[in-house]
């Protein structure tokens, strides 16, 4: 198999490791080839801090997956998030040197690379440029401007910016791991890309990817990324509150967590009681399901308020700004129990949890169905949209270039050679350009020519 026949996503998370290796089938649906993952062992809330305990858990999940998929991994598409990461709005634009010719996708890279210069705080570095609408002279709200003639081009961006000290780890991990780093991406916008409709993002929403260690945010609306941010706070922080507030041992509040964890402690039973073994010999401990449904809802509640203020952020309550589609959980902490339930009564917006296996064509065992693979399969959509770009031009300036003949004057030359050559000599010049003559004109003066050089 050839390499570009297939791409890799990889998100190395705060709870695990993931390595997706996929193709893209006849019908445009992802065909998975195979899939690997590790225990995160160096990251977090989102940030690598241990180097050599990350590259052997990347190691591990890649090695998983080229086994799995029978196929050799050199290239990834990795996720970034973490509490460092922030968002801002900028307008920019160029000034075209010859606006008689249509834009094409130089001319928005060109202004993309300005934006790239902005001056940021010290230690951060740019990772996003997203184009949200442009204009074109005088006329703006222009989505595609490609085609268009026009002499400023002039855009509404959402910049994504993270610590410079934070990427280069993710690179060096990724480096010496043995892998080429394809492309960085911000995980809310992966997990977006495999979760969210077209529909949703027109009528406005935004996605909660519930992890590990962070909760990441995007919010959409006219098909346009309006807003993102990471809150430090995840599933990771829920089993805490168990292994605290129930004096049990890590492993045992996660097993807890996910089996008996619940949102909404009304909904539970005062009689209805778990246990936990004792340690070494020590007496079993019986935990009441709906005290562990309060440890988790005030923590969840917690995170949600969070949600909330950032929502308020962007304007989500105003009228022209509402978010028709609601709100879409996704990650492995919206397996919670009850937690659309609660999400609908703290933020007032209907919600809904988001699967990821809508895009994949095989997943026949819904192994890849839980929210917890929406970001490595996110980011193996991204990693396959990157190689059909290389592979295959713009199709709007294809459409363009072949509605317009690629050589005019060659057509017209075949069907009148005497005189249009004669034309092409007196366009070149001053004079010609304000005097051209029409065929008739042309014929005339070559017979007066004739009669004045016979007498």
């Amino acid at each position: 198999m050839e390499n570009h026949e297939y791409s890799v996503g990889l998100d190395i998370g705060t709870t695990k490791i993931v390595a997706i290796v996929g193709r893209r089938n006849a019908h445009g649906k992802i065909e998975i080839l195979g899939v690997g993952k590790a225990k995160s062992l160096g990251v977090h809330k989102g940030i690598v801090n241990n180097i050599s305990q990350t590259i052997q858990s990347i190691k591990a999940a890649v090695a998983e997956a080229q086994s799995s998929a029978g196929v050799p991994i050199h290239k990834v598409t990795v996720g970034i998030a973490g509490k460092h990461i922030r968002s801002l709005q900028h307008s920019d634009y160029i000034m075209r040197d010859n606006p008689d010719q249509y834009i094409t996708e130089d001319d928005i890279e060109k202004l993309k690379e300005q934006v790239k210069k902005l001056v940021m705080l010290p230690g951060e570095e740019i990772i996003h440029v997203l184009p949200q609408e442009y204009k074109v002279d005088s006329e703006g709200e222009i989505q595609e401007p490609i085609g268009m003639h026009g002499k400023r081009l002039e855009a509404n961006f959402h910049v994504v910016v993270g610590q410079m000290g934070s990427i280069r780890n993710i690179a060096r991990c990724v480096r010496e791991a043995g892998l080429e780093m394809e492309a960085l991406t911000l995980e809310p916008l992966a997990s977006s890309e495999s979760v969210l409709t077209k529909e949703e993002k027109e009528a406005g929403v935004a996605i909660v990817d519930i992890g590990g260690g962070t909760t990441d945010i995007a919010i959409f609306k006219d098909n346009i990324i309006r807003h993102t941010c990471v809150i430090p706070y995840g599933g990771g922080i829920i089993t805490d509150d168990i292994k605290e507030g129930c004096s049990i041992i890590e492993k045992h509040a996660e097993q807890l967590k996910v089996k008996f964890g619940s949102a909404v402690p009304e909904l539970e039973k005062d009689s209805t009681f778990v246990t936990i073994p004792g340690l070494h010999g020590r007496p079993d401990k019986e935990i009441s399901l709906k005290t562990l449904a309060q440890v988790v809802n005030a923590r969840v509640e917690e995170i949600l308020e969070m949600v909330n203020t950032e929502l308020k952020a962007y304007g989500a309550f105003e009228q022209k700004k509402k978010l028709i589609a609601g709100i879409v959980l996704t990650g492995g902490g919206s397996n919670l129990r009850h937690l659309r339930q609660l999400a609908n009564y703290t933020t007032g917006f209907d919600s809904r949890i988001g699967f990821a296996n809508e895009y994949v064509a095989n997943d026949k065992n819904q192994f890849l169905k839980g929210p917890e693979f929406a970001t490595s399969i996110g980011l193996l959509m991204e990693s396959l949209k990157i190689r059909d770009k290389k592979n295959t031009p713009n199709p709007v300036e294809e459409t363009i270039a072949s509605a317009v003949p690629e050589n005019k004057e060659t057509e017209t030359a075949e069907e009148t050679p005497e005189f249009r050559t004669e034309e092409i000599i007196l366009a070149n010049t001053q004079e010609g350009r304000r005097s051209k003559l029409t065929i008739g004109q042309k014929i005339m003066e070559s017979v007066k020519k004739f009669f004045e050089e016979v007498e």
